[in-house]
């Protein structure tokens, strides 16, 4: 039975194979071409639509576990409004700008449709109960990046030392002399922090 089933497949594959490779006896290879460039740009573009339309805040938003909780503790910091009127929306940090790395980070983000599914943060209480691991698995891909994200906007070469404060430039200083990168020293910086205390005993829980 098993060696039936072998040939089976092997035969139809042989078969696909063959009628794959013999020329149209319908159409002429020039339309076959023409057709098969056209479909190519359909789904190249296709694909490009869908990468960037769920790729800006809005999309973001669109789930109430985002829009309820860290998007609030976002509209509290200088990320969502400042003199400058720039802002940095959530894709700017976290959806990486290279095609290929924001390819992986799209397939990666599968996971959150899953947990979206099971309702694993659908209320306040089960998303601060996730917290710390949530913004543990964002410090730790930031931290392999080297801060990717966030050196789009900010790099130590482009710093101008003189018109920081004191502390700063000497956090800054310190910083480049030991190689850090910006999530080491910045975590909290547009969301509540998660409670700490099993990692930091001083940390204030919610602090930013």
């Amino acid at each position: 039975m098993a060696d039936n089933d072998t040939k089976h497949c092997t035969g139809f594959i042989s078969c696909l194979w063959n009628a794959l490779k013999r020329p149209s006896v319908h159409y002429s290879l020039g339309v076959l071409l023409l057709a098969g460039f056209v479909a190519g740009i359909l789904f190249w573009g296709g694909f490009n639509w869908a990468m960037e339309m769920t790729n800006n805040e809005q999309f973001c938003i669109s789930c109430h576990e985002m829009r309820d909780n860290v998007y609030q503790e976002y509209k509290d910091t200088v990320h969502y409004s400042n003199r400058t009127g720039v802002r940095a929306t959530c894709p700017d940090c976290h959806v990486p700008k290279e095609w290929v790395h924001k390819v992986v980070r799209k397939i990666q983000a599968t996971n959150e449709l899953y947990h979206k599914v099971m309702g694993t943060i659908d209320t306040r209480e089960k998303f601060e109960a996730h917290r710390l691991e949530l913004a543990r698995h964002v410090w730790k891909a930031m931290k392999k990046t080297d801060s990717r994200e966030c050196r789009n906007c900010h790099d130590y070469d482009s710093m101008d030392f003189t018109e920081q404060g004191r502390r700063a430039v000497a956090q800054h200083s310190k910083g480049l002399e030991e190689g850090k990168t910006c999530i080491d020293c910045h975590k909290g910086i547009a969301h509540s922090l998660p409670d700490l205390r099993e990692v930091d005993p001083s940390a204030v829980v919610g602090s930013k």
